[in-house]
């Protein structure tokens, strides 16, 4: 049977330099793509390997020591699954002379392997006409991506006076494919006509959640960035309508509804850990914010043991791009608790898990655990 590799469908990116045989399989991280071109990022990667059922497959990615977070191969492992349903790890995953080296014998003539667990366009439509359908929520459009795909908002409750806004937006990096899960758990339970804590956020609040910020990038297979070469989490200062639309549009729809809590979901490459990056860097950070910013950490630690504070960014990370940032723009402009929240690429070290790592189930039931500490904060 002939091996065969490819990589052109929703999200798939790799490029193959030689594939002589199973076991000598050489790889090459694809940049992220734009319509001017290429952007300076890759580690994202998601492919089909066809036709080596039952042999020793040995795939070196040759420049792995380029990728833009190299500091993320160390005990990383990549995920594989045969039905694109359930993904589990590759324990023979190393990084040695700069090369990522993925060793394994699949079962099955056809294997999927990826980067993270990705989400898909379809899933992402999938879940749109599930909120549809509730009595809770509506999906509205906030306008048009640089290729003209839908920017789909989701709004959890009506407005009404005293009912106050609260923003989570997810996947300005469109690799970071575990934020659109989180978010699937969150409306999951958001949803629920049943649970007590999400009949009182809908009864405190109106929630406008933007499951994928950056369509273009997910369907292209980018890691950082969208159709026009631009990393979203560094325009929210002065975003325009030709390079990053997208943010533009968040903006608007922000100045016309306010925000009294933000939240923006993504995925860190190099630190095993669930952790915020929080807002005390930001001009003006008032103490009234920084009690309140405590007060919601406290909250996530009791709701969900995935989470912690003890490893996270170093402060001065940002330094002069602080404000280009979602949650310290929304921080500085809106006064109110504004949190990046990160999950990793690799396995929560606190609480491993073997076969599956960090994966889309977990990110799902951190999103649910969200609830608490929103609730928690609506009632302060």
């Amino acid at each position: 049977m002939t091996l065969r590799i490819s990589s052109n469908f929703d999200s798939g990116a790799i490029e193959v330099l030689s594939i002589a045989s199973p076991g000598d399989i050489r790889l090459k991280l694809r940049a992220d793509q734009g319509i001017g071109g290429e952007a300076a990022f890759r580690q994202w990667f998601h492919f089909r390997l066809h036709g080596a059922a039952g042999q020793d497959v040995r795939m070196v990615f040759d420049n792995a020591a380029a990728a833009a977070y190299p500091d993320g191969w160390p005990g990383y492992r990549c995920v594989a699954s045969y039905d694109r349903r359930h993904w589990f790890r590759i324990a023979t995953t190393r990084y040695e002379d700069g090369r990522l080296i993925v060793e394994h014998r699949p079962e099955r003539n056809s294997i999927y392997y990826a980067y993270f667990e990705p989400y898909s366009h379809e899933r992402h439509l999938d879940l749109l006409g599930r909120v549809e359908m509730s009595p809770f929520a509506s999906v509205s459009n906030l306008g048009a991506t640089v290729e003209g795909r839908d920017l789909d908002l989701v709004t959890v409750g009506r407005p009404a006076p005293g009912k106050r806004p609260v923003w989570i937006i997810a996947r300005q990096h469109p690799g970071e494919s575990m934020a659109e899960w989180f978010v699937e758990g969150l409306l999951e339970r958001l949803l629920d006509g049943a649970d007590p804590v999400a009949r009182r956020i809908r009864e405190k609040a109106v929630l406008y959640i933007v499951p994928n910020m950056n369509p273009d990038g997910a369907i292209r297979g980018n890691l950082r960035t969208n159709a026009a070469g631009a990393n979203l989490n560094r325009e929210w200062r002065d975003p325009s309508a030709e390079r990053s639309p997208e943010v533009l549009l968040v903006r608007r729809a922000m100045e016309a509804s306010g925000v009294e809590l933000f939240l923006d979901i993504h995925g860190d490459e190099a630190l095993p850990y669930v952790f915020f990056s929080t807002a005390e860097e930001v001009p003006g950070f008032s103490d009234e914010q920084r009690a309140r910013q405590a007060r919601f950490v406290e909250a996530f630690l009791a709701a969900s043991p995935d989470f912690q504070t003890e490893h996270g960014y170093a402060v001065g990370r940002f330094q002069d791009e602080l404000l280009t940032l979602a949650s310290k723009w929304v921080a500085h402009r809106f006064g109110c608790v504004s949190l990046t929240l990160e999950m990793p690429f690799k396995d929560n070290a606190n609480l491993p898990d073997g076969i599956a790592g960090w994966s889309g189930e977990r990110s799902m039931r951190l999103g649910a655990a969200m609830l608490g500490p929103i609730l928690q904060h609506l009632a302060g």
